[in-house]
């Protein structure tokens, strides 16, 4: 369990100097501007660490800078490094959003609520799970984690032949799309696609595998 007081790694230091560039923040001993807002800086801050580092690399510290905040106040917000670690391998958040839609308007609704969710957290809600960098212990809680709280989900609400199955391409759409926006940035044609237009061409594959192939145009 880790303190405040952790030191920072070399290495550390200058993936959370890219952080705190990112994200256009400096640390300050209040450290935000409202009870949300620091809170929500926090919890992207570490996302992002934990995502790009080794959960043993992860310093309270570095997580405070990227954040601009202070030390103290990440403790008395979450407590430890390992509650902090709990609530970004949290995914019923994203999920409460992604699935607040009818089945026939499910593959719409995701694309767009994807977009919006990158735009609104700065980042994506779900590709942590294909990209940690932990160790297998903390690897395996994460993806535990994405299964029981993502494709077990879509899993239940799905109807007809196939729903693991078709819940399990669903999460692989998805993904798809989180890592596609990610990887042409800033300059890539989905960069400067709306995210209407970006539904329009991407959700009727999803649609498709929610209805289970039934659907037909």
């Amino acid at each position: 369990m880790s303190t405040a007081d952790e030191p920072a790694s070399p290495a550390t230091a200058g993936a959370d100097r890219t952080v705190r560039q990112e994200s256009g923040n400096s640390p300050t001993d209040g450290g935000e501007a409202g009870p949300e807002t620091g809170r929500e800086a926090i919890i992207r801050a570490a996302r992002r660490a934990f995502t790009l580092k080794p959960y043993a690399e992860v310093t309270m510290r570095g997580i405070a800078a990227a954040a601009g905040v202070s030390p103290s106040l990440i403790v008395k917000r979450f407590g430890s490094k390992e509650a902090l670690f709990n609530t970004v391998v949290d995914f019923r958040p994203a999920a409460a959003e992604l699935f607040a839609a009818p089945l026939p308007d499910l593959g719409r609704h995701l694309v767009l609520t994807m977009v919006d969710l990158r735009d609104r957290l700065r980042g994506d809600p779900l590709l942590r799970v294909v990209f940690s960098l932990g160790i297998e212990d903390e690897r395996t809680l994460l993806r535990a984690r994405f299964r029981e709280q993502i494709t077990d989900r879509l899993t239940d609400v799905l109807t007809g032949p196939d729903a693991r199955l078709r819940a399990e391409l669903v999460a692989g759409q998805l993904l798809g799309l989180g890592a596609t926006l990610s990887l042409h940035r800033p300059d890539g044609a989905t960069a400067h696609t709306t995210a209407e237009r970006l539904a329009e061409l991407y959700a009727p594959g999803i649609q498709h595998l929610v209805d289970g192939g039934a659907a037909r145009a």
